[in-house]
């Protein structure tokens, strides 16, 4: 299967969705890329990114990855990252030849790329990408803050969860910013970010969902859902740096448009299992958070 262009996953969601025509015209977006330019500058400003894998039994998650400027070192089709998941993490053990997905996010200044690639080294302090898409995101959803180092003094260590317990489902439910991995069993895998206003992830019975907004219309994430259901979810509490990773399945659910928990009326929605729960914290606090404008209202 080529490598290039949208997948039957990609295509299938954006003929249901309408809007195969307004997708094309930002297909070139998913050439093979050169990190050169302002990509290359975005990342190397950047203390924080996201980092999508698989563990070393072949579970999907998703790990932040913190460093000083500089730490996303990128040339040519090659992302050098001087930084690797903590201690504990489930990609510690990462194995290399495998695809991966990062983000690179600044919440201050709204702005986000994506490098999906293979991952060819791995192990100690540092990892290495070889690209083969990356390209930025509109700033929607993405709510204004500053983050911060947290003192060193701050401990960061992780441990497994089995459940989803209340302390859990209180810190999803008030979540403004999560972290969407998913993957695709020949074209790679894809970390999104996906933001709104406090209470547009919902827990019921013990499952994760919340609605699809409108965006690009590339449907990357969502078309790869649509093909593997494997994903994982990243969510971080910057107030006090706790962090919680699940691992599990996703489906793609397709509703009326305007029915109830549909916020921004696409008629879209994904649902997610949780089957591993791992949590931690993260070196990096902000304070204040100035919402995106471009959040919906959240739909009864």
């Amino acid at each position: 299967m080529s490598r290039v262009g949208f997948h039957e996953g990609e295509r299938d969601v954006q003929h249901r969705a309408g809007v195969e025509d307004e997708a094309a015209r930002l297909e070139r977006m998913l050439l093979p890329p050169r990190l050169d330019g302002g990509i290359t500058r975005f990342l190397a400003d950047r203390t924080l990114a996201v980092l999508t894998a698989r563990d070393g039994t072949g579970r999907l998650w998703t790990s932040p990855l913190q460093g000083e400027a500089g730490f996303l070192d990128a040339h040519g089709t090659t992302l050098t990252v001087h930084a690797a998941p903590q201690d504990d993490d489930p990609l510690q053990d990462m194995p290399a030849g495998q695809e991966v997905g990062l983000l690179a996010i600044d919440f201050a200044i709204r702005r986000r790329v994506r490098v999906n690639g293979t991952l060819t080294a791995g192990g100690g302090h540092a990892l290495q990408i070889d690209a083969d898409q990356a390209f930025g995101n509109c700033p929607s959803y993405i709510q204004q803050r500053i983050l911060t180092p947290a003192p060193a003094d701050t401990a960061t260590a992780s441990g497994e969860a089995g459940l989803l317990t209340a302390g859990f489902e209180r810190m999803i439910r008030q979540a403004d910013t999560f972290f969407l991995g998913t993957t695709h069993p020949s074209r790679g895998t894809d970390t999104s970010h996906k933001g709104g206003n406090p209470g547009f992830v919902r827990v019921e019975d013990g499952v994760i969902w919340w609605p699809d907004y409108a965006g690009n219309n590339l449907f990357n994430s969502l078309g790869n859902i649509a093909v593997d259901p494997d994903a994982a979810l990243l969510f971080v509490d910057f107030g006090t740096g706790t962090l919680v990773q699940l691992s599990g399945t996703a489906e793609l659910e397709w509703v009326t448009p305007g029915s109830s928990g549909d916020d921004g009326g696409t008629g879209r929605r994904v649902r997610f299992h949780p089957q591993q729960i791992r949590t931690g914290r993260i070196p990096l606090r902000a304070g204040a958070v100035n919402f995106s404008p471009h959040n919906p209202e959240l739909a009864a």
